[in-house]
């Protein structure tokens, strides 16, 4: 068997050289080196066979054999390794090439490389930045194997850091220790987040887009570490691939640019071709609503449709008033952030606005015809206008014929009322309402209460009643709707005429009447009653609230126009003479004796010759009937009173 050492190298393969010739036995001493081949065994196994010859006492040729041998195998091991990196290489890189063919996400194939990087050149971490030209620094884009958020999140001047050196020459550049390297300007940015990441060794080599850099791609390690040559040519076959992805991606993305502009032209195209017929449509939609005779609201559903947005009417005071004022004195629609106001005007008088919601682009044909439907919603509101000042003017000729003229004909009366939809046979409450604050400006006093009657005329349309200015300011002559009370109603027409006109308005109610048409001498006392009721509420500092004469307790007495003695004692104590009633007992002595007592239960017991527990018992029987706070000084005063008045009717009522 020739000796494989001496064969030429330059002509004979190295896995060649660890095989006998052709047809030659193998010898002993290549035997355990195959079999250590054969099983892929780590390079210190090799060493086993020689240290086994020596310990057995083989004489020299064969230990000088068995070198020799060991030799030659590990040269084998070492070619056969490299061949399988270097397939395991091009694997790689033909997956990365394969799935930037079929490109869908780009940061899915710049994280494929990354992870592929890292994996075959076994680092700690693989990275990749790129040029932000608009800022004029560069950005991590992608990392594998980082944990610092710092340092994924950096952002590195030109020029500055190794990633800068590579930019500027073009070139591969390695450092086996980052922070002793004096090559590259070193930042505290940048060391601070390398420093994160516990980064030592670190390879970068250029992303190229024809002779322009566009960004690095990185390998680095946490210990020291050389990097050969032939890892830094697969890296740089990887940045090959990456800047080829950016680079295919950016076309797409133009191509896609350019394809939704030529959509978007062709929708131009198209929109402009049906403006047209939308302003045909809005034109023919408008006059039909104004032949049938339809509202603000159906204007602006039908300018909705028509428009493709939402348009509503809104009142002068709810509209922007920037907007609404220019809009009003151009007499064109303007932009308000992302709306359209179109001013609803009629002799310089605001009378609110069509609003378009969430177009900030409008056609200037849609433009004109929101302007044309906002002109068409004043016509329709100056006509309603018109005719809800006639019903009020009936309305209120009606009520004052109630007040003033007490002959009138009951059957008269309910036909004119029935025309207005109110039923003078239903139970009524009279209400005086009066604005709070008077004005010395005799115009504006006089436009507050036009406000005042105009808000109760509309009150009083929609709840079937009458309305009329009367005395500086309204009164009103609502129903009583079931569960409601005299007090109830005129709370809640205080507070829905104050919300109307924007100020406080003060309401005085009467006690319910039934039976107008019939007595419609009723009205005038009842008018009477919420007038004192009214006056009574300003005296007591309550201006802006709403109460009716059972409101003020034995002071309503003399507040009400019938003087409800009756209605006032049972309000107060009705409960206890009506248990005494039921019972046969005798609470209502012992009260009496109690507050003439000087509301002593000792003293009580003796007026009333009992047990000072039957009295106890007696007085507890009293509040669980008229309340805890029937001793309260408000209304004991009220229940002392009540039980005089009660004493005094009792003979009458025998």
């Amino acid at each position: 068997m020739s000796n494989p050492v001496g064969m030429s190298r330059d002509h004979v393969h190295p896995a060649e050289r660890s095989a006998a010739p052709a047809g030659a036995p193998l010898s002993s001493a290549e035997t355990p080196f195959l079999e250590l081949l054969a099983r892929g065994a780590s390079a210190d196994a090799y060493e086993q066979p020689v240290l086994l010859a020596r310990a057995e006492g083989c004489s020299t040729e064969r230990i000088v054999a068995l070198e020799q041998a060991r030799l030659l195998a590990l040269r084998v091991r070492s070619e056969l390794e490299g061949r399988r990196r270097r397939e395991a290489e091009l694997s790689a890189l033909f997956e990365t090439a394969h799935d930037l063919a079929g490109l869908r996400d780009l940061d899915a194939v710049l994280q494929a490389i990354v992870q592929r990087a890292r994996s075959l050149l076994g680092t700690d971490v693989a990275y990749l930045s790129l040029n932000d030209p608009a800022r004029g620094d560069t950005y991590m884009r992608v990392t594998e194997g980082s944990v610092a958020a710092r340092f994924q999140q950096l952002r590195l001047g030109m020029g500055e850091g190794l990633g800068g050196l590579v930019a500027q020459t073009a070139r591969p550049y390695v450092t086996d220790d980052y922070f002793k390297d004096d090559r590259f300007q070193h930042t505290l940015t940048i060391d601070s987040g390398v420093r994160d990441e516990g980064l030592v060794a670190i390879l970068g080599v250029p992303l190229m887009l024809g002779h322009h850099v566009i960004g690095v791609l990185f390998a680095a390690d946490r210990r020291a570490r050389v990097f050969e040559r032939e890892q830094i040519a697969l890296l740089g076959s990887f940045a090959a691939l990456a800047a080829a992805a950016i680079d295919t991606a950016n076309l797409l993305t133009e191509t896609r640019s350019a394809l939704a502009d030529l959509e978007r032209a062709n929708e131009i195209i198209q929109d402009r071709s049906g403006v047209i017929e939308r302003a045909s449509d809005v034109h023919d939609r408008l006059a039909e609503l104004v032949l049938r005779g339809g509202g603000v609201h159906d204007v602006a559903a039908a300018v909705s449709e028509v428009l493709d947005g939402t348009v509503e009417f809104a009142e002068a005071t709810a509209a922007p008033a920037d907007a609404l004022e220019i809009s009003r004195v151009e007499g064109h629609a303007v932009r308000h952030d992302d709306d359209w106001i179109a001013a609803v005007a009629a002799g310089g008088e605001l009378l609110g606005a069509l609003v378009l919601r969430g177009h900030p682009g409008l056609d200037p044909v849609d433009q004109r015809t929101l302007e044309r439907a906002a002109m068409v919603t004043s016509l329709l509101l100056l006509a309603r206008r018109s005719a809800a000042e006639a019903e009020q003017r009936v309305r209120g000729e009606l009520l004052d014929d109630l007040l003033d003229a007490r002959d009138r004909d009951p059957r008269l009366l309910r036909e004119r009322a029935a025309r207005l939809d109110a039923d003078l046979d239903a139970t009524h409450v009279v209400l005086a309402a009066r604005l709070d604050a008077t004005s010395a400006d005799a115009d504006q006093e006089a436009a507050a209460r036009r406000r005042l009657w105009s808000a109760a005329s509309h009150l009083a349309a929609t709840r079937h009643g009458l309305a009329a200015a009367r005395d500086g300011g309204t009164v009103l002559l609502l129903p009583l709707a079931a569960g409601d009370t005299a007090t109830t109603l005129a709370r809640s027409t205080a507070r829905h005429l104050g919300t109307a006109v924007h100020e406080a308005v003060t309401v005085g109610a009467s006690a319910p009447v039934e039976a107008l048409a019939a007595h419609p001498d009723a009205v005038a006392a009842a008018y009477e009653e919420g007038r004192r009721c009214l006056d009574a509420l300003r005296l007591l500092g309550r201006s802006g609230d709403g109460a009716a004469a059972e409101d003020f307790g034995f002071v309503g007495l003399l507040l009400a126009g019938d003087r409800d003695i009756a209605g006032f004692v049972d309000r107060t104590i009705g409960q206890v003479v009506a248990y005494d009633e039921r019972r046969g007992t005798d609470l209502l002595r012992t009260v009496d004796a109690y507050f003439a007592s000087g509301m002593s239960p000792a003293r009580t017991k003796d007026e009333l010759h009992v047990h000072v527990n039957t009295v106890a018992q007696r007085l507890e029987r009293v509040g669980r009937l008229l309340g805890d706070d029937w001793q309260s000084p408000a209304r004991a005063l009220e229940i002392q009173l009540a039980l005089r008045l009660h004493r005094l009717s009792a003979p009458a009522q025998r």
